[in-house]
């Protein structure tokens, strides 16, 4: 049995402007030990899906109108704000995407470490404190036993970072969210912070979802990908099927963005057009207005994903019909 087992999820945003169908029938599942990467354009669902299973979504106006979120047989979409609770940062942990608005200001360090291991009840306050500073060591934060007293602004972007990450594995949880962790870091912060989740995963027999834009982290750090577009996942597989053989155009397009790949001198690639207006209800593929492969079938017919490979399921029609062959 999966350690998370997401079935038909769906969270809509109820607003003035109308219903936004941020995520729209998402399925996925983590084994112990496995890390999992969500890519996507932002505003594609990736978070959202995550908040949702978290209890996270603001509600109204946010609203889970269906779905099933299975941790070890337990429904999280069915529990109460108390179940959640006792589950939330002790079993489940999550690394937000920017630490200083994630920590609070006027609290030191030890205050906000220690915090989860009081409030789960998991030891006394004095043991607290000397796990935090072992947790502080241990990812890599320099003259730790004098640093622990200090405030979160005295802290740069990279340590803060690590301060998220002591945070949320000081209870030794069984899965890590990981949401955009090295957003906004120079790559030799971000390489220390991918190694570091990596080592401690290790450590700690951890599964993890890693929610990104970057391909080039995800392919390095990911055992199996999901790509979402418009609130859907439309390719899903193993990290090297997904990159060696993309399967949907929406993959294809997103890899021939990345910047390190282009011919030096030449016009950037880009994905022509806008994503589709989420409050309006989609009669076809999502991706098909922005797709240079789209026939007239494609915004007719609603796609879904379908195996076409051992390890490798698409949601693109003309693939799945075996019309097209897509190339990195």
């Amino acid at each position: 049995m999966a350690l998370l087992d997401v079935t038909d999820l769906k969270t809509f945003f109820h607003t003035r402007a109308g219903v936004v169908r941020a995520v729209n029938g998402v399925s996925f599942s983590v084994e112990k030990g496995e890390t999992l990467g969500i890519v996507g354009e932002s505003g594609s669902g990736k978070s959202v899906a995550c908040y949702s299973l978290m209890g996270l979504i603001p509600k109204p106006p946010g609203r889970i109108e269906s779905g099933k979120a299975l941790f070890e047989g337990e429904d999280l979409l069915q529990m109460s704000e108390a179940q959640l609770n006792r589950i939330r940062g002790r079993r489940i942990a999550m690394i937000f995407q920017d630490p200083m608005t994630s920590l609070n200001p006027f609290l030191r360090i030890e205050d906000q470490l220690i915090e989860p291991l009081l409030l789960h009840g998991v030891t006394d306050k004095a043991t607290a404190r000397k796990q935090a500073l072992e947790m502080l060591e241990k990812v890599g934060i320099p003259g730790a036993s004098r640093r622990i007293r200090m405030y979160p602004h005295e802290f740069s972007g990279g340590m803060r970072q690590r301060v998220m990450i002591a945070m949320a594995l000081i209870t030794d949880p069984d899965l890590l969210i990981a949401d955009e962790p090295t957003t906004a870091l120079d790559v030799t912060v971000q390489a220390q912070i991918l190694e570091l989740i990596k080592e401690m995963q290790k450590q700690l027999n951890m599964a993890v979802i890693f929610i990104s834009h970057d391909l080039g982290v995800v392919a390095g750090s990911c055992d199996r990908v999901n790509v979402m577009y418009s609130g859907q996942i439309v390719e899903s597989g193993a990290t090297d099927a997904i990159f060696a053989q993309p399967s949907h155009p929406y993959n294809q397009a997103l890899q021939r963005s990345i910047p390190a790949l282009q011919t030096k001198g030449e016009e950037l690639f880009t994905i022509e057009g806008q994503p589709p207006d989420l409050t309006r209800p989609l009669n076809g593929c999502a991706f098909a207005a922005r797709c240079t492969h789209a026939t007239d079938a494609c915004g007719q017919s609603a796609p879904h994903l379908e195996r076409i490979g051992e390890t490798h399921w698409s949601a693109c029609l003309r693939v799945q019909h075996q019309e097209i062959t897509l190339t990195p």
